[in-house]
């Protein structure tokens, strides 16, 4: 059980929010709110314009593992360009919810638009959180199960959107951290957070270092 702590939280509370830019796919606000001794704050707040009415989730990100007869299992993982960084990232294919559309389905079609695999739901998250301290974006972090020796697994043809520009890479589980700690150095790719968290809690689970580096050393390069 959680412990509470020292509790400084109480009375904090949302005031008002100002929108001072709203674009196709964003908006910019002032959000106003009160602190736990009664003073009025102002956050700059960045929201998606496209969350469906009624849903507590943006989209849904896919932890989606192939299995195939006489092999390793792998992680499957997308290589995408990310203007907002000017880079690259690898990150779990997702996506956002469509209207009418629920977690399990989003998570399924991008699964199938991005790699070209058709997988089965294993579970579903509570809306997560992306970044709080910049915006409202939530996702659901949805497991799948890839039967790949299925006829419909045998040659996947991804179907990216435009505008997307995506390379499907395998990771086999074994060797996850490994593997991505050396594909992101040679490729100087960035590892989405929820990706290296995932590949740090398997290492921890196997009883390892889940981050086999010196304390305190920050890569510059």
């Amino acid at each position: 059980m959680a412990s509470d702590g020292v509790n400084g939280t109480q009375g904090c509370r949302f005031i008002k929010e100002e929108t001072v830019y709203r674009g196709e796919w964003l908006s910019l606000g002032v959000t106003t709110y009160q602190d736990p001794h009664g003073q009025h704050r102002t956050w700059e707040t960045v929201r998606r314009t496209t969350r469906c009415d009624g849903y507590k989730t943006d989209g849904a990100a896919v932890v989606a593992v192939l299995k195939r007869a006489l092999h390793y299992d792998q992680l499957i993982l997308v290589q995408q360009f990310r203007p907002a960084i000017n880079g690259f990232t690898l990150e779990f294919p997702a996506g956002l919810c469509d209207v009418g559309e629920t977690v399990e389905d989003c998570a399924i079609r991008e699964l199938r638009e991005e790699t070209g695999y058709t997988g089965q739901v294993i579970s579903v998250s509570p809306a997560t959180c992306m970044d709080a301290g910049l915006s409202n974006c939530t996702t659901c972090l949805v497991t799948a199960q890839i039967d790949g020796d299925d006829i419909v697994n045998v040659r996947p043809k991804p179907h990216p959107e435009e505008g997307e520009f995506l390379k499907v890479l395998y990771f086999p589980m074994s060797e996850l951290m490994t593997r991505i700690n050396d594909y992101s150095k040679k490729e100087r790719v960035i590892v989405d957070s929820r990706v290296y968290m995932y590949a740090m809690a398997l290492q921890q689970s196997k009883g390892k270092d889940p981050v086999q580096r010196s304390p305190g050393r920050i890569d510059k390069k």
